[in-house]
């Protein structure tokens, strides 16, 4: 049976909204991590079978099809097909499973996946407006005008006891640590810097403190602990990773990072939305025949500060082994990108740190989550 191997994994630095990237087209982003990836491995892309890429907001610049206009925007040859996708949050990291499953499966050999989200110029929201998508038969299902994630954030906080003070300190705690991953060059070896334009992500703050945070106002609820300091920051970014099967790679003299252990994905309550990484996770670890204890790195999606935290709680998961390199608080997170972003982040600590299982879960709109096992080689 064929298996699934990540050979390279690249990202763009994440910018700001309105940022230094906000001048940047997002199939140009993709297109420049696609270049990158052949750039670092020599893979010639005519071999590449498909590009899976994840987007969430498709309109405007985002329609019709980004894979494709990235693939051609990069000048790989017209024959190499791409599709897009969505999965809310964890868009890329299905295209990632999709990926995995087509080269074992052998309906292809070599794919790229991949994502990209530019919150400038595609703001998020701009496809539709909350609500207007879904028919009445599901909001009078669940009681509800609408969904909300911030809302959803809010009753993760209150049925965790998760306070403000708490969320705060989780929120610092990203920026630190974003900011001593930088200051080491643990994301040197990912980065595929534009040069003239950004060469380092751009949402890090250093010296932030638990004043400063307090002074925010909470944007959900008036007596709400969610606010701009403990939410993921509105960003661009685009990564990308190369997938094929042991045998393929040996084949084109590709020397492997990681397998693709385990893939799994849930659905679970769209009003609170964000614990499906809870359910997720131990879908993945049973299917892996893995306890928490197996896993030496988690990147759980920062999309607000109680997602992790009562991710955390729920599974008994290590602290120190949480989003070591901070997160999404910190870094940003650019929606279709970012599944991408953070397995690339995930695959390169644990070959720079000697971590067998790592462990990436994000929540998504709609109450959906991914999980994803890799396994060093």
């Amino acid at each position: 049976m064929n298996d699934a191997v990540i050979v390279d994994a690249v990202r763009t630095p994440i910018g700001r909204r309105g940022g230094a990237l906000s001048g940047v087209h997002p199939a140009n982003l993709s297109a420049h991590v696609l270049e990158s990836l052949v750039a670092r491995t020599g893979l010639d892309p005519d071999v590449v079978g498909d590009v899976v890429w994840g987007c969430v907001s498709q309109t405007g610049e985002q329609a019709g099809n980004v894979a494709r206009t990235a693939v051609l925007a990069a000048g790989w040859p017209e024959k190499v097909p791409g599709t897009t996708l969505t999965r809310a949050c964890g868009s890329s990291q299905q295209a990632v499973s999709f990926a995995a499953a087509t080269v074992i499966a052998g309906h292809e050999d070599v794919v790229v996946a991949g994502g990209v989200e530019s919150m400038s110029r595609v703001p998020m929201g701009s496809a539709s407006k909350n609500g207007e998508h879904f028919p009445a038969a599901v909001l009078d299902r669940y009681g509800v005008d609408g969904f909300s994630q911030g809302t959803g954030a809010e009753m993760v906080a209150s049925k965790w006891g998760l306070t403000r003070r708490v969320l705060d300190e989780y929120a610092l705690r990203s920026h630190e640590l974003a900011a001593r991953a930088v200051d080491r060059g643990a994301f040197d070896g990912q980065l595929a810097p534009i040069p003239g334009v950004l060469e380092g992500d751009e949402g890090i703050r250093r010296n932030g403190s638990l004043e400063s945070l307090a002074k925010l106002k909470a944007v959900f609820q008036d007596d709400g602990v969610i606010h701009a300091g403990n939410s993921s920051q509105i960003s661009d970014g685009a990564g990308a990773l190369l997938i094929t099967t042991s045998e393929k790679a040996a084949q084109l003299g590709l020397r492997p990072m990681a397998r693709i252990h385990t893939s799994a994905v849930v659905g679970d309550d769209p009003v609170i939305m964000l614990t499906g990484p809870i359910a997720a996770t131990e879908k993945a670890l049973s299917r892996a025949g893995l306890t928490i204890d197996d896993i030496g790195a988690f990147e759980v999606n920062e999309a607000f500060a109680p997602v992790p935290l009562a991710w955390q709680a729920e599974t008994g998961a290590a602290m120190d082994r949480l989003n070591p390199l901070g997160g999404a608080i910190a870094v940003g997170h650019p929606l279709g990108g970012s599944g991408a972003i953070l397995m690339t982040r995930l695959v390169h600590h644990m070959r720079d740190n000697g971590i067998r299982y790592g462990l990436q879960t994000m929540c998504e709109a709609g109450g959906l989550a991914n999980a994803t096992i890799l396994e060093l080689l």
